[in-house]
């Protein structure tokens, strides 16, 4: 019977072996009972102790918090060392208990607690209450983070956005948090906000294109058009980063949460003085704010601009870039040709400040005026050549010389001549001026037979003898009389018994003065003097013959 109780003890007492004796590789429940150098010594039950680090018990950047009597768990990763102690560990402990922790918030979404603790390539190291997970540097911040000192060792939320048990690999976002946040704050601030309504916001970037003022939560553009009446070629000019300004609520979008903001609405819109101000053809300063291909832009007034367009800038240079007229910056008269209210459009004239050169050339050298000037450009019509006041006036082949022909009288300048001519005619509408080098010594043809009309007799000079007739000479103007006109008879139609130095009297038979030449011919003085000598001394019916006749005459001229 002995032996049957010994053998049931035994069993006994096995079993309790069995149950109280923790299984390696798990977690289990220990109590402090010392600490010393650095460490807690832990009973772990069945007189089995182990030893444990304190900052196993410490949070990153902590103290450890472990007192002697505390009750922990920890991870028994054997049983006996060789020592006789069991080798424990808190830190996987508590990485265990992280993990169960962690995978049930990541299933529902949840946001856990953790703390940054160190730096690593790529991003950083958090303490996730045991477990440590990856900060990629891309999601700590919304913005990126230049110096992350301030947030090592702070407590705060971690989305978990990815995690692998069996890797041990965790990867959280603190961006994500924030941008959550960001979301609600600006839902709230974007409901209380407006159109049209007057708020005190925070420059907080400056751009190209304007600038982004914080209004307490929320950004609102600032567009460089709406920060001024005048011109803005920057909006550094006007605002500087962390400057408060008064703003206006211009438009809110709902749907992607955008604000647009204005300044210059909270000022007084000086386009609703202009047309009182700048009545039309009136003169006035302003200053050149900018240049294009197509004309400048002169400001009358902060937030007034005008448009000077290239037509209008001078009377003279008209395939001039405007910025060889005007420069940026110099101050012009100008004068205001048209107001577009609606368009807030000015258009200036620029040249309408002074007066029209060709309306000053025509009071100044009215038509017979003598000019000189030099040989601007030579065309195959004339000769352009230049004239007080900038401008050009031109010499028409035609009026080139009495004598030449146009094309071949004009062989006779180059550019850069100084030339004499007399204006024919201006006409200022048109802005040309006709001048005439032919004219300066006057019209020789008008002069020379101005007193000669078709049928005149008048004496000319033989000064060549041809073939087809003779040339004579009547006051420095020279014709030609073709054998058919030399005389009545045509046996006396012989050029020959002409010579040069004669005086012949000839009848005027046309007068061209387009051709500038007079028609001459002896046959028909001959021809009128018989019907002449006829009609006065007899007739064929009289019996008389015609040297009868002629011979009277010729005596009743002496």
């Amino acid at each position: 019977m002995a032996k049957n109780m010994m053998e049931e003890f035994e069993a006994l007492l096995q079993e309790s072996f069995e149950i109280d004796t923790p299984q390696e590789g798990s977690v289990v429940k220990g109590k402090v009972i010392a600490i010393e150098a650095g460490q807690a010594i832990i009973d772990v039950g069945y007189k089995m102790e182990g030893r444990v680090d304190l900052k196993e018990f410490a949070n990153p950047g902590e103290a450890p918090e472990i007192t002697v009597g505390d009750e922990v768990e920890v991870f028994l990763r054997a049983a006996e060392n060789a020592r006789g102690e069991a080798v424990i560990s808190r830190e996987m402990a508590r990485r265990e208990e992280a993990w169960d922790r962690l995978e049930k918030a990541y299933a529902n979404e949840e946001r856990v607690d953790g703390a940054i603790f160190n730096r690593v390539k790529g991003g950083f190291t958090v303490d996730l209450g045991g477990a440590v997970a990856f900060l990629p540097g891309s999601q700590v911040d919304v913005r990126p983070v230049r110096d992350a000192g301030p947030l090592m060792g702070l407590k705060q939320p971690f989305q978990i956005l990815k995690m692998d048990r069996r890797r041990g690999n965790i990867v959280v976002s603190r961006r994500a948090i924030l941008e959550e946040s960001r979301a609600e704050q600006r839902a709230e601030v974007i409901g209380n906000l407006t159109e049209g309504q007057t708020v005190d916001g925070v420059v907080k970037n400056i751009t190209e294109y304007g600038a982004f003022v914080d209004l307490g939560g929320v950004d609102g553009l600032l567009h460089v058009t709406d920060m001024a009446w005048r011109r803005v070629n920057h909006p550094s000019e006007i605002l500087s980063i962390g400057e408060t300004v008064k703003v206006q609520v211009i438009k809110i979008n709902k749907d992607t949460h955008r604000i647009s903001l204005g300044m210059k609405q909270l000022q007084e819109d000086p386009w609703d003085l202009v047309a009182a101000k700048y009545p039309l053809n009136s003169v006035h300063k302003g200053r050149v704010t900018n240049i294009t291909d197509y004309g400048a832009f002169v400001e009358l007034e902060p937030g007034v601009e005008g448009l000077v367009h290239v037509s209008e800038m001078s009377w003279t240079k008209k395939n001039v870039h405007p910025g060889k007229i005007v420069s940026t910056s110099q101050e012009v008269d100008v004068m205001v040709l048209e107001i577009d209210g609606a368009k807030r459009r000015v258009s200036l004239g620029l040249k309408q400040t002074m007066r029209n050169p060709w309306e000053v050339f025509s009071e100044t050298h009215p038509e017979g005026t003598e000019v000189e000037g030099e040989v601007k450009n030579i065309t195959e019509f004339g000769l352009f050549i230049g004239l007080p006041g900038d401008i050009d006036g031109m010499v028409h082949l035609s009026d080139l010389s009495w004598d030449e022909r146009g094309e071949d009288a004009i062989q006779g300048y180059k550019k850069g001549d100084i030339v004499k001519a007399v204006v024919s005619e201006v006409d200022v509408d048109k802005e040309r001026i006709s001048l005439s080098i032919k004219a300066l010594g006057g019209d020789k043809f008008a002069e020379a037979v101005g007193g000669v009309k078709r049928g005149s007799v008048i004496t000319v000079n033989v000064t060549s003898i041809e073939d087809g007739g003779i040339e004579v000479e009547y006051e420095g103007m020279k014709s030609f009389i073709r054998r058919s006109d030399l005389a009545r008879d045509r046996a006396d139609q012989r050029p020959e018994r002409f010579s040069v130095g004669d005086k012949v009297d000839v009848r005027v038979t046309n007068i061209d003065s387009k051709t500038r030449k007079l028609g001459l011919s002896i046959k028909a003085r001959e021809i009128a003097e018989e019907k002449e000598a006829v009609e006065q001394y007899g007739s064929s019916d009289s019996g008389a013959s015609l040297g009868d006749i002629l011979g009277a005459a010729l005596k009743g001229d002496k």
